[in-house]
């Protein structure tokens, strides 16, 4: 432990505090960490002035933040060996460095881009940049085996993404995820060079379009920590309700998806109008349902006066009791427990291991929640919720969202009730950052953890801007939770974890 750095949520530090050490006490703090109830917050690599190839983890250990850094040469014995959370940060790196993990278990490319150094891919020749998907997938043998692929295109207007599956008869043996077909490259837009900061908070709140508040949230406060900006009161208060709304519509959303996945009409349909009240409420608060262009850098750009909070307020009392009804419906009908428990069941080992976060996570019986573990803006004053149900099946987390909505709508209020007026920014500011800083933001986004880490160089331009959805960590959890299941479950269970493509997808 002393080889890590312990920050706090949001403090920006000098880059020479990070430890630098060599690779074999990196390892071995990290491992003894992650090992003994530590989870995975950062873990990438970036290029220094000197064009040295630099490596940064963040770890968290209950409410503890710690840091530690080496240097990375071209290939190092994987982490991912011994311990499965580094697996897909180690794929990451591998793509964008080309930098081989050695012996990872499962090399493979995430995001199908050339590598940033120019160095030959590590993935071999099965493996071909340009062409998406051209690469062997994980094989299951047999006469009776038959292979089901779905996508990258999907119906409507979902990203592209491939779910191969392995079956034998409608029993799913393996179920393997790929996903970064339309790489965005978001990272290196936001680490571009001689780019106005003002244009940041654009981009960052277009990472994951329905978690626009939580990474514009994250992203507001790494600048603010590195710009030295005082966010006021009412700004917190406001930010923090928009937050609020997000998970609101999303888990309201995803409830309606559930029931219309078992042919339950009347809660679908019910459920499909409220989302539509509570994303309401963010136009109410933004100008647009998705709270796009209110979180910015020290506060927030619009007032949220007296007749907006009234507005929402009286929303939350009048819907609140339907909700009540009709989760108390849904979740007392017995043809709807029947399709919920015991399907897509991931366990807390399991769960524990993959280092699974957000709903996901506490439905499985993990109970970090961001708000709790490192609260910002007005979440310290906030009573945790508390999760009953935590089985790890798709009812589990279905029940993990009614309790988050019920939470939300309780809090909401409390917190406007404060009546602190927030002040606008006037005129988007542009700032000057910190030189030779880092700094981590983390927040719990309706997913689950959102992280931004930014380090600037010696003259306080962004050196390396780090982006994690927690999407990240949580698509391997919906593979596990495929196993043994019938590929019909396969609706069910994806819609209970409801993962994001373009987060992931960075």
């Amino acid at each position: 432990m002393d080889k890590l750095l312990q920050i706090a949520n949001g403090q920006a530090v000098n880059r020479a505090d990070i430890p630098d050490l060599d690779f074999s006490d990196f390892q071995n703090s990290v491992l003894e960490t992650t090992l003994h109830n530590g989870f995975v917050v950062q873990f990438f690599a970036y290029e220094n002035e000197q064009s040295a190839l630099k490596l940064v983890t963040v770890l968290r250990q209950e409410d503890k933040l710690l840091v530690t850094g080496c240097s990375l040469a071209d290939e190092y014995p994987s982490l991912s060996q011994e311990c499965e959370k580094f697996h897909m940060f180690e794929r990451e790196i591998a793509e964008q460095f080309g930098v081989r993990p050695l012996d990872h278990p499962w090399l493979k490319m995430l995001r199908y881009h050339e590598n940033y150094r120019g160095k030959p891919d590590v993935f071999g020749n099965d493996y071909t940049v340009d062409i998406p998907g051209n690469y062997p997938y994980f094989t299951v043998d047999g006469d009776a085996i038959h292979e089901v692929a779905v996508g990258p295109v999907h119906a409507g207007i979902i990203e592209p993404g491939h779910f191969r599956f392995q079956c034998a008869g409608e029993k799913v043996l393996n179920l393997e995820i790929q996903l970064g077909y339309q790489h965005r490259g978001a990272e290196k837009l936001l680490e571009q060079k001689g780019m106005a900061l003002n244009r940041l908070p654009v981009i960052a709140e277009s990472i994951a379009g329905d978690t626009a508040i939580g990474h514009s949230l994250c992203h507001s406060q790494a600048i603010e920590a590195l710009a030295g900006l005082e966010v006021d009161e009412g700004a917190r208060i406001i930010r923090t309700v928009a937050l609020e709304l997000e998970r609101i519509a999303c888990h309201v959303g995803d409830l309606a998806a559930l029931s219309g996945d078992i042919a339950f009409n009347p809660p679908m349909n019910f459920f499909g109008r409220i989302r539509g009240e509570f994303l309401n409420l963010s136009l109410t608060m933004a100008g647009n349902r998705f709270g796009k262009g209110l979180v910015r850098p020290g506060g927030v750009a619009f007032a949220v006066g007296a007749e907006e909070r009234q507005i929402i307020v009286e929303k939350i009392i009048d819907e609140t009791p339907g909700i009540v009804n009709v989760c108390d419906l849904l979740f007392s009908a017995h043809t709807v427990l029947a399709r919920f428990e015991n399907t897509g069941t991931v366990s807390r080992a399991v769960a524990g291991k993959l280092g699974l976060v957000g709903y996901s996570g506490r439905a499985s019986g993990l109970p970090y929640d961001a708000r709790v573990n490192f609260p910002t803006e007005a979440f310290a004053d906030m009573e945790a919720t508390s999760n009953k149900r935590t089985t790890g099946d798709v009812c589990s987390r279905a029940t993990v969202r009614r309790e988050e909505i019920m939470h939300s709508l309780h809090f909401i209020p409390k917190l406007l009730a404060r009546n602190r007026a927030a002040k606008p920014l006037a005129v988007p500011a542009s700032h000057s950052l910190a030189a030779n800083s880092f700094v981590v933001t983390v927040n719990e986004a309706w997913r689950g953890e959102v992280s931004h880490c930014l380090l600037t160089d010696q003259d306080g331009a962004i050196l390396r801007y780090k982006v994690k959805d927690p999407s990240f960590h949580n698509w391997t959890g919906l593979a596990v939770s495929l196993r043994n299941q019938g590929i019909s479950d396969f609706p069910l269970c994806n819609k209970s974890f409801n993962l994001s493509y373009c987060g992931f997808d960075l």
